[in-house]
């Protein structure tokens, strides 16, 4: 799959003199976010009693026994040959037609329609950032981990809120009980709060839960994307919310993630 974007003879240097500044961004609205989901219930709520919930906290059961540092690994090694496919953003977007992310509490509708929409949504506030507006459409490119081409993988390392292996899981994490069955929770050499990283190390020095944030994030990366720093870090951290919206891990933030996290907030 290919995901090169923009001009691809801008250098390193020249794409840093590029980063956008969160600071300078002025929208012509405010971004407008309904109180409720398709189901009439409140957006990332998985409290309430229904049947797509039970289907998703038997998802993060799963992820959260499974997600292990060994496991990360491993995946991370054998999908970072990129030999799967090469393809055009809109081709690998229609194969999105096939995949309903079994973790989404809010929606169960093909995942095509949620790059649309975000893309959307972001061009209407923020017409003058077209790098926003691609991010928003790719973000989730990675999803297709799920079709059989791509490896077939378990949705529990494709889709899901992600977090920091080898390292303290924080209670932060939606369904953290299940963490305790997890084979690294009561190993010593992970199970402190900073585990095997420093803190100030850059979340880049982290190695996260595996699925399509850093599939999609190494595609980007590995075919030299022309993006800015701000959109690989969208890619790649969105389904963080521990720390975006729990403030969680942060010890492991330099200077660079702290400026990015005003676009992540953009976004999300």
């Amino acid at each position: 799959m290919m995901a090169t974007v923009a001009n691809p003879n801008v250098t390193h240097a020249e794409r840093d003199k590029e980063q956008p500044d969160a600071n300078k961004l002025v929208s012509s609205e405010q971004f407008a976010v309904p109180e409720n989901n398709a189901f009439g219930n409140s957006f990332r709520n998985y409290e309430a009693e229904s049947e797509r919930n039970s289907k998703v906290e038997d998802f993060y059961k799963n992820s959260h026994i499974n997600q292990t540092y060994d496991f990360v690994m491993k995946m991370r090694e054998a999908y970072t040959k990129l030999n799967r496919a090469e393809m055009g953003i809109w081709e690998c977007c229609e194969l999105l037609n096939e995949v309903v992310d079994d973790s989404d509490p809010d929606l169960d509708e093909p995942q095509i329609q949620h790059l649309l929409q975000s893309a959307e949504a972001i061009r209407k506030d923020y017409p003058n950032e077209d790098w926003l507006h691609l991010t928003a459409l790719i973000h989730d490119l990675g999803k297709i981990l799920i079709l059989q081409k791509f490896g077939g993988l378990p949705q529990w390392a494709v889709v899901g809120d992600t977090f920091p292996v080898g390292c303290r899981f924080d209670e932060s994490n939606v369904h953290y009980k299940y963490f305790k069955d997890n084979p690294d929770f009561n190993n010593p050499k992970y199970n402190s709060k900073s585990g095997i990283y420093k803190e100030g190390c850059g979340l880049d020095n982290v190695n996260m839960s595996w699925g399509h944030d850093d599939y999609m994030y190494m595609v980007a990366k590995e075919n030299g994307t022309t993006l800015p720093n701000a959109g690989l870090f969208i890619i790649r951290y969105h389904s963080f919310y521990p720390l975006h919206q729990h403030g969680a891990y942060a010890q492991f933030m330099n200077e660079e993630d702290k400026a990015n996290m005003k676009w992540l907030h953009i976004f999300k």
